[in-house]
């Protein structure tokens, strides 16, 4: 086989083979095939695009690219979730346990924070001692038993999804749906996971703005993943502003923390229902949504899912103390609060703003090696919906290095958008579409 008569077939606006798929992407990870061959298709299937039985071929071989769990490995009914990134999101940090608590298996891999969005291990790692680099046997375990365990991405699983990330980072093909898709969903099956619900998120903060965006990639996601044998479901939220009231490490913990116990945001604890509730469903856990949201929203209330996030810290060398004592975890030096310059009702509330915000305090990264500071970033005193008199804090900047303080303010500053007059304005709905399979 010519990888060059394939780079032809592509470009041409040819449909690829299994046999070919598995060609390119073998060769791409052995190194057979050169860094700028590998471009060269990826900029072919940029612009001809792939059927949806090539992008479930490409899905599945980059799954089998390197190491693998499978549902007997993990020891019971396996589920998954996936965000597409926001501002804000510690879906993760609450969802988990709870859906352990409920009784399902979940081996959670993560990442880190790159850009505007959070990332969970980063999170996760702002509490003292807490390890994310389990070795397999370790981290199989802890599922089999426990029934939950989260872990930074090995380089052995899915291997061709971290050399064409890089090649599709500085080639401008990184907005493929296609490849986007099969990034995502590759490492989702090589995780061994059963039923699989996606957090794709729309408006400002999110990776695709656009509602229509999300809702094909959500589509093509439920797609795939049914293809290759998963029940899927995606549920389309709202990114327009951030999710929570806090925005960056260590306070995202505490504020998991609180909705763990009962006294968090209430748009962070809808939306952990509402995903989890697809997979309850899916598990036979719960015979309808409704039932699977009041059985979660149980779980949350009685202490069940707080007990098996304490769990979760201490198998992983955590301080768990920091559940009862969150003054244990990083705290800024200073705090600066963002000041309205007229009173008003908020009308808007830019998340990509106040990511970039955070970002600025030293709370995410903009190049993977780049160091951040878990104590540092945004809390939101006033969301959209709110009031605020002139002069009333909008928001608080949790801040070590006064280096970029001035940045993060305008960024933050800028974000809001004030409404002097008495006009009501209701925050924009959470849960803006349901995508749901066949299954």
């Amino acid at each position: 086989m010519d990888i060059v008569e394939i780079i032809r077939k592509k470009r041409d606006g040819g449909v690829l083979t299994r046999d070919e798929i598995a060609f390119w992407i073998s060769g791409t990870v052995s190194g057979s095939v050169p860094d700028y061959q590998v471009s060269a298709l990826l900029m072919a299937l940029f612009f001809r695009g792939m059927s949806d039985e090539e992008t479930s071929v490409l899905t599945d071989v980059m799954a089998h690219s390197g190491s693998m769990f499978t549902p007997g490995d993990l020891g019971g009914y396996t589920v998954d979730k996936h965000s597409t990134g926001g501002v804000g999101d510690k879906t993760t940090l609450v969802l988990i346990p709870l859906l352990a608590a409920a009784g399902l298996k979940v081996g959670k891999l993560s990442g880190r924070a790159l850009g505007h969005t959070g990332g969970t291990i980063d999170k996760l790692e702002s509490i003292p001692g807490f390890r994310a680099d389990l070795s397999r046997d370790r981290f199989l375990d802890l599922v089999r038993r426990t029934g939950l365990a989260l872990a930074d991405h090995t380089t052995d699983m899915v291997p061709a999804d971290r050399i064409l990330y890089e090649l599709r980072d500085v080639t401008a093909t990184v907005d493929s749906l296609p490849l986007i898709v099969a990034s995502i969903m590759s490492k989702k099956i090589a995780g061994g996971a059963q039923a699989i619900v996606i957090d794709v998120k729309t408006g400002a903060g999110a990776f695709l703005p656009k509602l229509e965006d999300s809702r094909r990639l959500a589509r093509a996601l439920v797609s795939i993943g049914e293809r290759l044998g998963r029940k899927m479901a995606a549920v389309i939220t709202d990114m327009s502003q951030p999710l929570g009231r806090r925005v960056g490490n260590a306070i995202e913990v505490r504020e998991a923390i609180d909705t763990l116990k009962g006294a968090g945001p209430e748009d962070l604890a809808t939306l952990c229902c509402e995903l989890g509730a697809e997979l309850l469903v899916f598990a036979g856990k719960a015979p309808t949504r409704p039932a699977a949201v009041a059985e979660l929203r149980r779980l949350l209330k009685d202490g069940s899912a707080l007990a098996k996030f304490r769990e979760l810290i201490k198998n992983q060398g955590g301080k768990a103390e920091v559940l009862d004592r969150p003054d244990l975890l990083p705290a800024a030096a200073k705090r600066s609060d963002v000041l309205a310059g007229e009173a008003g009702t908020i009308r808007r509330l830019d998340a990509l703003l106040v990511g970039r915000g955070a970002n600025a305090l030293g709370a995410g990264r903009t190049k993977k090696e780049d160091a951040i500071d878990p104590a540092v970033g945004v809390e939101l005193v006033r969301k959209i919906g709110e009031r605020v008199e002139k002069n009333g804090v909008l928001a608080i900047l949790h801040v070590n290095d006064e280096t970029h303080v001035a940045e993060a303010r305008h960024l933050v500053e800028s974000a809001y958008e004030i409404d002097p007059s008495e006009a009501p304005c209701a925050p924009p709905p959470l849960i803006v579409e349901r995508i749901l399979g066949a299954a």
